[in-house]
Order: structure tokens, then sequence, then C-alpha cells
């Protein structure tokens, strides 16, 4: 396997047309990796990560809002939260009861 020399490459990003250094190093790394060369540049590609983890409204791939539901425990009759929709069929317990049911 032979050296692969790397020099810093000027990118046209095709998000804004903005013209973005290509760093010989990152290059590297991106080979490394298998990746391709970026298409955008480093403020395209960080607001296209805000927009997906931050809930926008293209859908798919972003985090969502942590849900709760408030239950009683079966066990020792307290209130707590649970992170799933309880059904009727099954008890449920606080995070103490629940461990000392798996032991």
């Amino acid at each position: 396997m032979y050296e692969q020399n790397y020099e810093n490459q000027q990118l046209q990003c095709v998000e804004c047309g903005k013209i973005f250094e290509f760093l010989a190093e990152d290059q590297e790394f991106y080979a490394k990796k298998g990746y391709s060369a970026p298409k955008r540049c480093p403020e395209c590609r960080e607001n296209r990560k805000a927009r997906s983890h931050g809930g926008g409204s293209r859908g798919g791939g972003g985090y969502r809002e942590k849900r709760e539901f408030p239950v009683i425990c079966a066990a020792c009759g307290c209130e707590t939260t649970v992170p799933f929709k309880p059904s009727n069929d099954r008890p449920v317990f606080c995070s103490d009861c629940y461990k000392k049911q798996q032991q």
C-alpha cells in the first residue's frame, strides 16, 4: 500500500456557494474513514446538523422530546413516571421496586 500525499483543496459549497478549504489532514481523515470529500462548507454542515437534530419540520433523524407518563408503583404505591404509556394489564413499578424485581 502506498502513502498518499494530500494537499489543501479549495471546494465550493453546494448550499451557499462559498469557497472553503479542505485541509490535507482532513482529507487523510476522510480517506481513512472511507468518506467522500465534503459538499458543504463547515457552516452549512453545522446548520444542517442543527436542523436535523433540532426537531425541524423535515422529519426523520431528529431527537424526539422524551415523554414521561405518571403512574402509581404496583409494589410500594409511590407516585413516579415511566418513559412508556402503561397498559392496564401489567403492573408498573418505580425504579427501586423494578430493581428489586430483577434481583
